[in-house]
């Protein structure tokens, strides 16, 4: 297991470094870029996402002033020298190779730079938004289990009855709405926007959160994590439920199961004693990368429409303004994590199933 370990880690570097040079070598190719983005600033064309960073970053003042003393805006184009300026300051007045070579040395010690847009240090700016996201990825993750294992453990053992039919069309049904679509509802219904105003719209906590008592503070956090938990979860338990149904069906019409029914065993017995632990097998290891899933890629419309400022929200504006070192940052950290996560369940495979050996494996 050691060895099979230490080959997963060390293939863990040139996937890395794939990823990081397919998506530098798109980017070279990918119009448009931060210099242009100021450029299109200072010249009034640009309306995109940079108007919303708060601030402005030291970088764009710097450069609005300097343009400002030039006197080249609009029609007239910008002054050279300031281009040239613009270039060497986000690091462009020197070879691709060079630049790809220099990240990769950097992010090796986990060293992401400032933001080109927001003059913060984008490890700074990743702590900031990383609670929004892990708390959403955690408890939606969290509930879609705590619904899905018990009711296709149900669904299972009341295989083709009424029940399993209803159930199958409503969690259907809920997987096939988008969780933005039903967060406006949610919105629309209880956070004041026709009907009752009975959950906060924005935040993650209120603005006397310090104030609050240890009981008030829990009970103000999950009051603002309601409605978002609820628009992701909605369809989220589906994939599980199902696969949790099929899992235990399998187990169930195996020879062991009906061994133990001729001994005498409880069907409670069999299911809970027997059945249980070889059909949970898939479920629980796929648990990290479920909630991976929804702490990177689930939460981007609903940090939008919750006014929820994570990770998602970050990387989203980062790509619009082509804030290269934030975007960059993601990647990494976000691949790198699913490669971490990946053998973090091959282990819970085998520790939940010692018959499991991936030694023999090959990689």
């Amino acid at each position: 297991m050691l060895a099979y370990i230490a080959r997963r880690l060390l293939l863990m570097i040139p996937t890395l470094v794939g990823i990081l040079l397919i998506s530098f070598a798109i980017i070279q190719f990918a119009p448009g870029g931060p210099v242009e983005r100021i450029m299109a600033q200072l010249q009034g064309l640009d309306s995109g996402a940079t108007g919303r960073i708060s601030g402005g970053g030291g970088d764009i003042g710097a450069a609005q002033m300097q343009a400002s003393d030039t006197g080249y805006r609009g029609a007239q184009g910008l002054d050279a020298k300031l281009i040239e300026d613009l270039n060497k300051q986000f690091g462009f007045d020197k070879p691709a190779p060079e630049r790809f070579l220099k990240m990769m040395k950097d992010f090796l010690f986990f060293d992401f730079g400032r933001s080109f847009f927001r003059d913060t240090p984008v490890l700074q700016l990743i702590r900031e938004k990383l609670p929004v996201s892990v708390s959403l990825g955690l408890w939606m993750t969290l509930l879609s289990y705590a619904i899905s294992i018990p009711l296709g453990i149900r669904k299972a053992v009341r295989d083709g009855s009424t029940f399993d039919i209803w159930t199958s069309a409503v969690v259907i049904v809920g997987y096939a709405i988008p969780s933005f679509l039903f967060a406006v509802l949610l919105v629309v219904l209880f956070a004041g926007g026709s009907f009752w105003q009975i959950f906060p719209l924005r935040g993650l906590t209120s603005e006397n959160f310090d104030q609050l008592s240890m009981l008030g503070k829990v009970a103000d956090y999950f009051w603002h994590l309601a409605l978002p938990i609820t628009a992701m979860a909605i369809g989220a338990f589906a994939t599980s439920t199902f696969l949790t149904k099929n899992s235990f069906l399998d187990e169930i019409r195996k020879q062991y199961v009906l061994t133990a029914r001729m001994k005498g065993l409880s069907e409670r017995q069999v299911l809970y004693g027997h059945v249980f632990r070889n059909a949970m097998l898939i479920v629980i290891a796929g648990f990290p990368g479920a909630f991976v899933s929804a702490f990177f890629t689930g939460s981007l419309l609903i940090e939008n429409i919750f006014t929820l400022d994570g990770l998602g929200l970050l990387s989203f504006e980062s790509i619009v303004n082509r804030d290269y070192p934030v975007v960059f940052a993601n990647l990494y950290i976000f691949s790198l994590l699913g490669l971490v996560v990946n053998l973090l369940s091959d282990l819970i495979y085998t520790w939940i199933d010692p018959r499991i050996d991936f030694e023999t494996r090959q990689v």
